[in-house]
């Protein structure tokens, strides 16, 4: 994972049974993606931004945080059909939430992604 030059990123890969989900709470980008998302059931990923781009380039690293919408695309492009997003930025969480979440459902829908879930304390998702 790419994120920070000061604090190492990761990614989670968990399985129980037949679900098995990536998890990402931070991101910039994910070097490997083809493979950490191969047969992955869900995606729980970085949501601090919806659309615009907090990505830098200071030297020969990208850190930063994609935004939703790219996160969306990185799983239409390996077929993961659910997502999660998670550690929320200021446009969802001081902006019309509701408006939001319509915008990243369309985003979703316009890349064949199925479900799509804004995170929120207590949640609980059972994946099969």
């Amino acid at each position: 994972m790419l994120h920070s030059t000061r604090a190492t990123a990761v990614g989670y890969r968990v399985k129980a049974g037949n679900a098995e989900i990536f998890y990402v709470p931070d991101v910039a980008w994910i070097k490997d993606r083809k493979s950490a998302l191969r047969g992955v059931n869900a995606y729980i990923g970085d949501g601090a931004t919806v659309k615009r781009s907090m990505i830098r380039k200071p030297g020969e690293t990208i850190i930063g945080h994609a935004p939703i919408q790219t996160q969306l695309t990185w799983c239409k492009k390996t077929g993961v059909k659910q997502a999660i997003f998670t550690h929320l930025g200021s446009q969802i969480v001081d902006g019309d939430e509701e408006e939001k979440k319509e915008q990243i459902k369309m985003m979703a829908e316009e890349r064949d992604i199925s479900e799509i879930w804004i995170a929120f304390d207590g949640m609980t998702r059972i994946f099969r």
